[in-house]
């Protein structure tokens, strides 16, 4: 699912609406990308912003993202052959997001991938965010296999760092930040089209 654009453009009216400054597309990806959206409110608002105002905030970052997104969302080419595949093949599948479980509701409904996944582990499940490995650490846990046996696939700076500290093979995604901004990485791909069981089980040749 490349929701990359839209998470951007909704962070960036948000950024207008309040007077925070233009918010630009390498900040976003250095700063805000990958990371809890409560976490990165609570550093921009935080100081004049109460709890509740804080998950208005939320509310409304969510809802801008969702109006913009709804009309395109769609996965990745080759994804759903390449799930297929590795469900075939027997191998065990977490989704693991900073992304709020509104948020990974909303994409799953337009996205009919959800039966794939025996894991789903959204951002309120951890007490620490990415670039910490925490949320891969759960769920390599609750798959019951070890991390250096795991692969991710991230599409995030914050993300692809957190998965080299969880100790585990990165498999990085283009569709939201160039290929030289998402290392160290194990392999690098565009979209799922040309990747296949075997491929990955390369990795730990």
């Amino acid at each position: 699912m490349d929701n990359t654009p839209y998470h951007l453009k909704s962070w960036q009216a948000l950024f207008k609406k309040y007077d925070k400054g233009d918010l630009t597309a390498n900040t976003y990806h250095q700063e805000i990308s990958g990371i809890p959206i409560m976490d990165t409110l609570k550093r921009l608002f935080g100081r004049d912003h109460n709890e509740d105002q804080l998950k208005a905030l939320l509310k409304e970052k969510e809802d801008l993202y969702k109006s913009l997104y709804a009309p395109f969302a769609a996965p990745i080419n080759g994804l759903e052959n390449f799930l297929t595949e590795l469900k075939n093949a027997g191998v065990k599948m977490a989704m693991a997001s900073s992304a709020t479980m509104d948020d990974i509701n909303f994409i799953l409904s337009h996205v009919p991938i959800r039966d794939y996944f025996d894991v789903i582990i959204d951002g309120s499940r951890v007490t620490k965010s990415k670039p910490n490995p925490q949320i891969f650490l759960k769920a390599a846990e609750e798959l019951n296999i070890d991390p250096e046996d795991c692969v991710v696939f991230e599409d995030s700076i914050a993300g692809i760092k957190a998965a080299n500290s969880a100790g585990m093979k990165v498999i990085g995604i283009t569709t939201g930040n160039s290929a030289d901004k998402l290392q160290p990485s194990n392999l690098i791909i565009t979209d799922y089209t040309d990747l296949t069981f075997d491929k990955l089980a390369a990795l730990f040749n």
